[in-house]
């Protein structure tokens, strides 16, 4: 009873302590950080900076150091209630928000399209103005990227992405906070994407520059990422001094890499073009042959589902695959992004480094 009440006294000072907050770094100077997120959407990850997105992971860290490996109970989202809209079915997004809002003393409301039919019974603007009314922030998993986005431009509340067919911001937080937990950093590491052009590559192409990684990537031809979407990530890379690359030859975009990635060949609503999709990706299965050609510290990431011809069971199941810490921390990138959408919290334990 005392310990609860102790910590429920602790949370409440968390909450209404200031977002401004001194940390000791690697280099023993005192750095001050001035980000606050609250009331923000997250549609992708170009719109965030380099530090905000540095942020989110911080704030993932120190939520699963605090909670994970200290037993705090942290209260932080108690009160408030999350609006869950599922036009795809999922198993990491719907049990990593589901688990981790209510973690946090939240209460997550799940709605497929047998409960809720985005444009369908009722206007988008709509319902994005009853969802304001009743619940505290929406996250949708949905086809088109156009309807987040006019989800976000008529609701009060925050609108987060759990995935489009254009982007998947929230998996790649996941993804990030994997890969720093692994070599203790990611400026410098070279990441090498074999696969489809699709969401999750977007994401990835709008924000690894940010983080001074370099990124190789391999499709077929026909399968390349929107076009539009590669313009900005030049710039990026540009702008952050890294190297981008693009080829059709997956052994050339996994030389020197210390990160192969890869994701479904087929996504949802692309059943129909399977046998089309398996012949044009022959080649791509990333194997121990493919690591051979990567740096000597690779390691494998895939966001899952996966299947056998994306990457075998050799690689898949060895210790350089980080696929299972990887989606586990989708549980606490999305802690982060809603404490830091819904609430005032800093993070209270030592920033990583990236």
């Amino acid at each position: 009873m005392l310990f609860n009440l102790r910590n429920l006294l602790n949370a409440a000072t968390l909450r209404n302590g200031s977002k401004q907050l001194v940390q000791h770094f690697r280099s023993g100077q005192p750095t001050q950080t001035n980000i606050n997120l609250k009331g923000r959407d997250l549609l992708t990850l170009q719109s965030y900076t380099a530090e905000e997105i540095k942020y989110l992971l911080w704030t993932a860290s120190d939520l699963k150091q605090r909670i994970k490996d200290k037993g705090e109970y942290l209260p932080l989202l108690q009160g408030k209630s999350l609006a869950m809209i599922f036009e795809k079915r999922s198993t990491r997004t719907r049990l990593s928000t589901e688990t981790g809002f209510a973690l946090l003393g939240g209460h997550p409301c799940f709605l497929t399209t047998q409960d809720i039919h985005l444009g369908v019974n009722e206007s988008l603007t709509d319902t994005a103005r009853v969802l304001s009314s009743m619940t505290n922030a929406v996250l949708a998993r949905v086809y088109k990227q156009s309807d987040l986005d006019l989800l976000a431009k008529e609701a009060s509340i925050p609108i987060v992405n759990g995935l489009s067919d254009s982007y998947h911001p929230i998996q790649i937080l996941a993804d990030y906070l994997t890969l720093q937990e692994h070599y203790g950093y990611l400026k410098g590491l070279t990441i090498s994407w074999i696969g489809d052009g699709n969401n999750v590559l977007n994401s990835i192409l709008m924000s690894a520059a940010k983080f001074g990684m370099h990124l190789r990537v391999a499709t077929p031809k026909g399968f390349e990422p929107d076009p539009n979407i590669v313009k900005v990530a030049e710039e990026y890379s540009k702008e952050y001094s890294t190297k981008l690359f693009f080829t059709t030859d997956p052994l050339e975009a996994a030389s020197g890499a210390n990160v192969l990635v890869t994701d479904t060949w087929i996504s949802m609503g692309q059943e129909e073009e399977k046998a089309k999709r398996l012949k044009a990706f022959q080649g791509y299965q990333i194997t121990m042959q493919t690591g051979k050609h990567a740096a000597s510290d690779w390691t494998f990431l895939h966001c899952l589902p996966r299947k056998p011809e994306e990457v075998n069971d050799e690689v898949f199941y060895s210790p350089r695959s980080l696929a299972f810490q990887e989606a586990e921390n989708r549980k606490w990138t999305i802690m982060a992004v809603m404490v830091s959408l819904l609430t005032d919290y800093s993070p209270q334990l030592q920033k990583p480094t990236f």
